[in-house]
């Protein structure tokens, strides 16, 4: 492990523990509400791509109806809103669904920043990760792909932002990914619904 491999274990610790003290209660109060105005449990266990190609369970809190197919949003894009819970706009909009990553985050299969882990069967997009060798980093509940398009990104741009991201990677770009984040997230910048 190197120096700056530490550091960012270290910044992911002390982040995510500070995070979910933060944000334990209005998670809490989330789960409530989705359970209470749809059917299903109210976190959402994704199978996604992690480090190296391996395949962990993400938590989400669930915008969507139960029964909603496991395909990227942008897939989704012209009939997300049939499938989107009466509280999931919001949460999508705010990105207060992923707030569950942090557990992701502490038990060490994601990192606070990373790629966004592709979905089991978004084969294209984990393709072109392992081409460029963007599997080998740990994904992150944000990313530079996230600040520079996010969901507006094809596959080739989302994997050479995050190429960029590896060739690159230092707390600093970090710790510029997550202030860009806190302002995209406050614009709610590109997302797709």
């Amino acid at each position: 492990m190197t120096s700056t491999d530490f550091f960012k274990r270290v910044l992911d610790l002390v982040l995510s523990l500070v995070l979910l003290l933060i944000f334990i209660l209005p998670v809490i109060i989330l789960l409530i509400i989705v359970r209470l105005t749809s059917k299903g449990p109210a976190i959402h266990w994704s199978k996604r791509i992690g480090l190296n190609n391996e395949i962990f369970l993400m938590p989400k809190i669930r915008t969507m109806h139960a029964d909603t197919p496991q395909v990227a949003t942008d897939l989704l894009f012209s009939s997300s809103n049939k499938y989107l819970t009466p509280v999931g706009k919001f949460m999508r909009k705010t990105s207060c669904d992923e707030l569950p990553q942090i557990w992701s985050v502490l038990i060490g299969d994601m990192s606070i920043v990373g790629p966004r882990p592709a979905l089991f069967n978004q084969y294209h997009l984990i393709d072109l990760r392992t081409k460029q060798m963007v599997h080998t980093l740990k994904p992150g509940i944000t990313g530079w792909a996230q600040v520079n398009g996010r969901d507006i990104c094809t596959d080739q741009q989302k994997v050479d932002l995050d190429e960029y991201y590896l060739k690159n990677k230092s707390i600093y770009l970090d710790l510029k990914i997550l202030v860009l984040t806190a302002v995209h997230v406050l614009k709610s910048t590109n997302v797709t619904h």
